[in-house]
């Protein structure tokens, strides 16, 4: 049984719009667009339906209420690696959404198995009454 719904995101999909980036970069930081803002529309995305209603039901801060991913990435000082740092990003949200848990089926264990555990609980509990202070019998 497969646990993942497969899924491929399409550029033409995924809007990339180079912005200025925050904190430390020297006389750059003010003067180049490094960072990278991502947007990806999910219900106008071509993934499967089971996939997108996965997605829009995770409880990301990501996630707008319009059923848009928005991803800011300038961890790194050039605008090729913010890029692929934020559809990288990207994928490992929708690779969370598209794995799909096993159903857990409720099992009764063997009469064997009850017996060994209730052997086990009577040798641990003789085990148990031993320990204590030796009287003066």
């Amino acid at each position: 049984m497969n646990d993942r719904i497969l899924f491929t995101l399409r550029d033409e999909e995924v809007e990339l719009i180079a912005v200025r980036a925050q904190g430390a970069g020297g006389q750059n930081v003010n003067k180049v667009s490094n960072a990278v803002h991502l947007r990806f529309d999910v219900r106008a995305s071509s993934l499967p339906e089971p996939l997108k209603e996965r997605l829009l039901a995770l409880r990301d801060q990501r996630i707008s209420a319009d059923g848009v991913v928005i991803i800011k990435a300038q961890r790194f000082r050039s605008l090729e690696k913010n890029r692929d740092d934020a559809l990288e990003r990207l994928t490992a949200v929708i690779a969370v959404a598209a794995h799909v848990p096993r159903v857990r089926r409720a099992t009764v264990p063997t009469r064997a198995a009850q017996k060994r555990r209730l052997e086990g609980k009577l040798k641990r509990g003789q085990v148990k009454a031993q320990r204590g202070r030796v009287g003066d019998d």
